[in-house]
């Protein structure tokens, strides 16, 4: 009996000599979880059972667990690495077959997929063909490399304020060379259909108390005929209030605009020009086109009073082509891509998977996990949603272990062999002394 004994407490400190030096071995291996030997203790049972005091029959591994509890967060330069802080899995396919992982090695492939560093695809919510999320439809995350396309302005959002006490220029006729026949002036970039930047300046002439002129030039053309350097004009009124006079202004029949009812003007006619290489340059169209809609301008909430002239604000949606510049991920999983013409696009969102026993996953190898029974589904959602984790973007999850409590494990599991090792040898001499007998 005692030979069983012994021989199962070897087998039992050789188990946890196994576990704890694959800890050991795991120190340095991101998104890894330790582990931690099990045992229980063994009793032999007749037909009718046990006696009331039953000798032992020695000890059984009973369970491997590992213990997911956090490991540190450790940043890195490569904005792809991702690290989940809290409850969660990646999500990864391998042609199909589903894992999990909290290794946060990622990259993209020759295609765009953001993989592993086993060639895993990341999964997460993908986007339509106007980079809208796709909530609830899972597929592989993919960044789009390709360049991305100009877009034509087609709105122009512009506030400015107006200076009430200025005079009426003393200049006469307006000339955008001579800066005294006019009273102040900006510019802002537009786009054609082919990502060239246009230059947009108003020009504001005051004309009579509360009677502003605003004059448009393009590149310093007119909008609509490249070959003029006259500008196109709107009048704009303003009440004693200072604010615009909207009804004024859509009653108004602006040279070269049209004013819509809600007063947003509206440039339609305008014709994308440059020059060419003659001394002096002519201007011609350039062969692209504005927006097919036009340059929607609202001024709406410009002012008039009695402070400096100043734009507090100014947006236009359009832009030139750029090429991919990077790749940003924010802590709700959703991934940026930015570009070389300083506009940025959705791509898609990771997701996250949990799971009700997390004990029950089954390990595969290369720092993954695969659902089983024990386990139960996943429940899939975004970081920061329920009890979903946040993500870290440009880090990595350190593993878990620990390693002075391993060293400690060691230290006691040798004492454990070494001691069931010595019943061995003394149920050996034992023995060996009843076979001496005569």
């Amino acid at each position: 009996m005692a030979f069983n004994i012994g021989l199962s407490g070897l087998r039992a400190a050789t188990s946890d000599l196994n576990v704890t030096g694959n800890n050991i071995a795991n120190a340095g291996t991101a998104g890894f979880k330790q582990s931690r030997a099990e045992f229980a203790d063994v009793y032999a049972a007749s037909v009718n059972g046990s006696g009331s005091n039953p000798q032992g029959s020695g000890v059984l591994l009973g369970n491997v667990s590992q213990l997911f509890n956090q490991g540190n967060i450790n940043y890195t330069q490569n904005s792809l690495d991702l690290a989940i802080n809290g409850n969660g899995f990646f999500q990864t396919s391998n042609n199909g077959e589903v894992s999990y992982t909290r290794a946060g090695y990622f990259g993209t492939d020759r295609d765009g997929f953001i993989v592993n560093n086993f060639g895993y695809r990341l999964q997460g919510y993908g986007v339509d063909a106007n980079n809208n999320l796709q909530n609830g439809i899972v597929t592989d995350l993919r960044i789009e490399t390709a360049s991305q396309a100009p877009l034509p302005t087609s709105n122009l959002d512009q506030t400015f304020n107006l200076n009430s006490t200025n005079t009426v220029p003393a200049t006469v006729p307006f000339d955008p060379t001579d800066p005294t026949s006019y009273n102040s002036s900006t510019s802002t970039n537009i786009y054609d259909t082919q990502g060239n930047a246009h230059v947009f300046t108003q020009y504001f002439l005051k004309t009579g108390p509360n009677e502003w002129q605003m004059n448009v030039l393009i590149d310093g053309r007119n909008p609509d005929d490249p070959t003029l350097t006259t500008p196109s004009s709107v009048a704009l009124e303003f009440n004693t209030a200072g604010q615009l006079d909207i009804p004024a202004l859509v009653a108004s029949t602006p040279a070269g605009f049209s004013v819509r009812p809600d007063g947003t003007i509206d440039l339609t006619t305008w014709v994308p020009a440059a020059p060419d290489s003659a001394t002096p340059p002519v201007w011609s169209a350039n062969g692209a086109a504005a927006s097919p809609t036009g340059v929607n301008i609202d001024l709406r909430n410009s002012t008039q009073f009695s402070s400096s002239f100043a734009v507090n604000a100014v947006s236009q949606d359009g832009y030139t082509t750029g090429q991919l510049a990077g790749v940003e991920i924010d802590d709700t999983g959703v991934v940026f891509a930015r570009y070389t013409n300083g506009q940025s696009n959705v791509q898609g969102q990771v997701i996250l998977a949990s799971f009700a026993n997390v004990q029950g996953l089954t390990p595969v190898g290369k720092t993954g996990w695969v659902q089983s029974f024990a386990s139960g589904e996943p429940v899939i959602g975004t970081p920061r949603s329920g009890t979903q984790g946040a993500l870290q973007s440009g880090a990595l999850e350190d593993s878990n272990v620990e390693l002075s409590d391993q060293l400690v494990n060691l230290i006691v599991a040798q004492r454990n062999y070494q001691a069931n090792a010595k019943t061995i040898e003394t149920e050996s001499a034992v023995t060996q002394t009843i076979i001496n007998l005569r």
